[in-house]
């Protein structure tokens, strides 16, 4: 979340959202990460994809690049 803070993204909040969605998901999440509001979840949720660090596509183009006579220990 500080990350977030940082980038600015957490400055406005005039923005409203609102969905139906399992309570069990929701409970999950909430034990899972210890964020015990649904507004706190909301926005650590959409923080967490608006930061996102585009691992899959940078792995993905990494592809074919890794030396295959590479000694990787096994």
């Amino acid at each position: 979340m500080q990350a977030a803070e940082q980038a600015g993204l957490l400055r406005d909040k005039s923005g409203r959202i609102a969905g139906r969605v399992s309570p069990v998901l929701v409970e999950q999440a909430k034990r899972l990460t210890g964020i015990k509001t649904d507004t706190d979840l909301i926005e650590f949720a959409l923080a967490s994809i608006a930061l996102e660090d585009n691992f899959v596509e940078v792995f993905k183009k990494s592809r074919g690049t890794v030396d295959p006579t590479l000694k990787l220990g096994y």
